[in-house]
């Protein structure tokens, strides 16, 4: 009879907190020099370790980059799997256009480290891109042509009004230094996210408000 596999060791406390060292590390370089640009020794400084004690949590840039990519995407999807078919269409949207936004505020090196991936061609997560993102942002359009075939909202594009809400929510994270910039010092604080989100929610909702 054949031996039973061992199970896989629970990690440490410490081995969990090292790890979540040199992901924390690794974001701020990922985020700064994009996949290509960073280094193992780069992510090692970061974290204040020797390459090779990394390497003994992570075997190698593309195993750590890997990691911090599916974090990230469960992160990211949450907001729109939360969008609820049964709740009301505006107040659903709005809700998401708030929660994304928070999300450009709370996570904008997470924000980058997505965008570095796509402007790269997305070679490390097409398969992700193509299946779960595909199938959910289906499952979304459905719920969205559901609301106007009742005539709750306006007709659109669902796909569209989707890739939409991320471009102007994500703009806030991805190019937050030209925001800050170009609103200056009275307008370029914390406040601005709230700002946007007015803005925003005037510029979907009164779009999508069903017409009399």
């Amino acid at each position: 009879m054949d031996s039973p596999s061992p199970k896989k060791r629970a990690r440490t406390r410490i081995q969990t907190e090292k790890r979540e060292l040199i992901l924390e590390a690794a974001l701020e370089v990922f985020a700064q020099h994009g996949f290509r640009g960073a280094t193992i020794d780069q992510i090692a400084d970061a974290a204040g370790m020797s390459k090779p004690n990394l390497l003994y949590y992570f075997r190698s840039k593309d195993d750590i980059h890997r990691t911090l990519i599916q974090r990230l995407l469960e992160t990211w999807l949450a907001p729109l799997k939360e969008l609820d078919d049964i709740g009301d269409p505006l107040t659903e949207l709005r809700d998401y256009i708030r929660r994304k936004l928070e999300m450009a505020r709370d996570y904008p090196r997470e924000s980058r480290l997505f965008a570095n991936e796509i402007l790269q061609g997305a070679p490390r997560i097409m398969p992700m891109l193509e299946g779960e993102l595909k199938a959910l942002v289906d499952d979304k359009a459905k719920v969205i042509q559901g609301w106007m075939r009742a005539g709750k909202i306006a007709r659109t594009d669902p796909w569209h009004l989707i890739f939409s809400i991320w471009a102007t929510t994500q703009h806030y994270a991805d190019f937050d230094v030209q925001v800050r910039a170009v609103l200056g010092p009275d307008r370029g604080g914390d406040g601005r996210f709230e700002d946007a989100a007015r803005f925003l929610e005037q510029l979907f909702m009164e779009g999508l408000r069903p017409k009399a």
